[in-house]
């Protein structure tokens, strides 16, 4: 498969550029917001579900693939995180988050500002107050196999190991 680049510039783009970010592993180390520029932006290693869904027949390998892939917002006037230091890592003191959904709601019916929210298991969050929804995605070029698919039915806790393996 190709790169994928993608822009989001309404609520509706939101959600697909969502769909495609979930289940990404992020650094905390990689994320930034540059207050002079409204910029807020991440790298992080996506799961690759269009690609998960285009496997299949009896024989097949059971692998999948991750990208490295870039996130960005503009037009950010503001960035609070919560459920993890920005400086050490989440509760745990993990330093990478996994990405569950981004969602927008504006502030007001006829205005485009409004806040931008990533979502992270555990709890955690980064809330980015936006003038107007302008987001990209773009896959930076690295692809790697993995042996593991994000499971969302099986609790944690009864998987082997605990969790998933990225």
């Amino acid at each position: 498969m190709s790169d994928l680049k993608l822009q989001a510039l309404d609520a509706d783009d939101l959600k697909v550029l969502s769909a495609h970010c979930q289940d990404a592993v992020v650094a905390i180390g990689d994320m930034a917001f540059e207050a002079g520029a409204k910029r807020f932006a991440l790298v992080c290693n996506r799961f690759d579900w269009a690609a998960a869904s285009r496997r299949g027949g009896l024989f097949s390998r059971k692998t999948y693939e991750r990208r490295r892939s870039g996130l960005r917002f503009e037009r950010v006037t503001g960035v609070k995180v919560t459920g993890f230091d920005p400086r050490t890592g989440d509760k745990s003191g993990a330093p990478a988050l996994t990405l569950l959904a981004i969602t927008y709601r504006p502030t007001e019916a006829e205005n485009p500002a409004g806040q931008i929210v990533l979502m992270f298991g555990g709890g955690a969050a980064v809330r980015l107050d936006v003038e107007l929804v302008e987001a990209e995605l773009r896959d930076l070029g690295a692809v790697w196999s993995t042996e593991s698919k994000p499971d969302h039915d099986t609790p944690a806790d009864s998987k082997p190991g605990g969790t998933t393996k990225s």
